[in-house]
This record gives structure tokens, C-alpha cells and sequence, in this order.
């Protein structure tokens, strides 16, 4: 379930700050055996200031502590031929990790808990991880991981 690189879509997502469940995209960024993965939540909000945004790929904002990797709803995204219905970001601020123990208890049931929506292509996801990997927004101990 909880492989690099996956894209798994939850249908409700919990979120861990206690904010209303919804269904949520959950991209894996690395697994840690089977003790904790990390892993960004993609999003549909732009929150990127209008002179910086690009149609895809990393954007670095230093000066505002900013960092992001958008996908374009034209971009292919997993190694099936799937992509977003609509323009992605994930923020490197949003990195979190996740016990697995945990996820596998709230989500036992795949098919109806969650669904593995496809394996991100290679190419992608590297370029996804190095942003994250050289950004001073993310966090010290996920920039280690990665």
C-alpha cells in the first residue's frame, strides 16, 4: 500500500489536525519499512504569488519561505496515463509523516477506504522529491529522509 511513489486517494481523508474528513490524493515520498511513510497531500489551491507561477514544476520562493512543485492538468502523471483533473500543488511545507500502524487501522479496506490511484511516473516523482530535497521551507528531519 504505502510504496514510493504511489498516489493513493483517500474517500475521506482524517486529517491529523482534526479538520473536517474529505476525500483527499496522498502522494508516498518515502517509506520507512513499515514504521512511517512520509508523504505530501496535493491540492488544488494556489496560494503561489502571481508573478512567480509556472505551469508546472518546482518553484523556490526563499524570501517568502515558499516552496512548491505544480503539476499541470495537462501533465501525464502516473506510469498508466493518468493525470489531475484539475492544476496540482504540493507544498513543502505540508510534508508530514504518518505511522503506518495508524493508516492501516483507519483505512483497512482497500476498494473502500482508499484506492492505490497509480504509481507515479519516475521521472516526475524524482523531480518532485529533489525539490522538496533542496528547499529551506521543508522541514530538516523530511529533507534528511528524502
Amino acid at each position: 500500500m504505502f510504496q514510493e511513489g504511489h498516489i493513493i486517494y483517500f474517500d475521506p481523508f482524517y486529517f491529523k489536525n482534526g479538520n473536517l474528513a474529505k476525500p483527499k490524493y496522498y502522494v508516498v515520498l518515502k517509506c520507512d519499512g513499515e514504521k512511517s511513510i512520509i508523504a505530501s497531500l496535493p491540492t488544488r489551491k494556489d496560494t503561489i504569488p502571481e508573478n512567480s507561477t509556472v505551469d508546472s514544476g518546482c518553484i523556490e520562493l526563499s524570501d517568502i519561505n515558499l516552496n512548491c512543485f505544480v503539476i499541470s492538468i495537462k501533465q501525464q502523471v502516473t506510469n498508466c496515463g493518468k493525470h489531475f483533473d484539475f492544476t496540482t500543488y504540493l507544498y513543502g511545507h505540508q510534508i508530514d509523516d504518518y505511522q503506518i500502524s495508524e493508516m492501516k487501522e483507519l483505512y483497512p479496506n482497500e476498494g473502500s477506504d482508499y484506492i492505490i490511484w497509480g504509481e507515479m511516473k519516475s521521472a516526475l516523482f524524482e523531480e518532485l522529491r529533489e525539490c522538496f530535497k533542496n528547499s529551506r521551507s521543508v522541514k530538516r528531519k523530511y529533507r534528511n529522509l528524502l
